[in-house]
């Protein structure tokens, strides 16, 4: 890896995308967020010294046009982290199978088509490369109401072990951090719920939800010289949540 990385976040205006976009960049990489909202990729690159790019995932052709552009503007690519994710919700016997495929869309689809493009990158510049996928505690086990996004993470766990047997041989590592839950806007509605946030933290030995910094920290050791050695682990960052089987 170069001394000076390239990092490249989907999903990097919101949530946890941005607190691994800030914590990359307190380190000394050089961010650039990716988001289908332009407007929070840019509040965030601007907070962090970074640069912004619009991004959806599920557009075709999106990875190649994303390590593009960063490539164009940044001379290489050195770490992918896939944040952009979507979660919906309901019985599974009502859930329109067009939602389904859209889950499917954003969190498996959209994190390989970035992951191949950066890994034909990493190819070209022959110096390997990191990319961290953003798996969850539910890629390993199930709750009511989540086959869809459940489905879509556990997808993504064996996502990131095909892509770690399949690219190490160009030195590029694949890595999967599973959040449990976590205190972002996409966990608002459970966490402000006074018996629903009673009933989660019931399950996690910690006591507490996650801070998206707590996510970021993880990205930052798998993204790093550190973990040269690490590829296609599972790595839960959930309070102690699936210790407790």
């Amino acid at each position: 890896m170069a001394d000076m990385r390239v990092s490249l976040i989907t999903g990097g205006g919101a949530g946890i995308g941005a607190a691994v976009a800030a914590t990359l960049a307190a380190r000394g990489d050089v961010v650039v967020c990716a988001d289908r909202d332009l407007a929070g990729a840019q509040r965030v690159a601007a907070e962090i010294g970074g640069t912004a790019l619009e991004m959806d995932v599920t557009a075709p052709g999106a990875g190649d046009a994303a390590v593009r552009a960063v490539v164009a503007q940044h001379g290489r690519l050195d770490v992918v982290v896939t944040c952009a994710g979507i979660e919906k919700t309901g019985p599974a016997e009502t859930l329109p199978a067009d939602l389904v495929r859209t889950v499917l869309d954003v969190n498996v689809v959209g994190s390989f088509d970035v992951a191949a493009a950066a890994c034909r990158q990493f190819a070209e510049q022959g110096d390997g490369g990191r990319i961290v996928l953003i798996g969850s505690v539910n890629s390993m086990i199930a709750l009511p109401g989540q086959a869809a996004y459940a489905a879509s993470k556990g997808s993504v766990l064996m996502l990131g072990k095909a892509l770690a047997v399949d690219w190490a041989k160009y030195g590029v590592t694949v890595n999967v951090v599973a959040p449990g839950v976590t205190d972002t806007a996409m966990s608002a509605g459970s966490l402000g719920d006074p018996e629903k946030r009673a009933t989660m933290m019931a399950r996690i030995p910690m006591g507490r939800p996650a801070q998206p910094s707590d996510i970021a920290d993880a990205v930052a050791f798998l993204s790093s010289e550190h973990a040269g050695y690490i590829t296609g682990a599972y790595l839960p960052v959930d309070g102690g949540w699936l210790a407790l089987g």
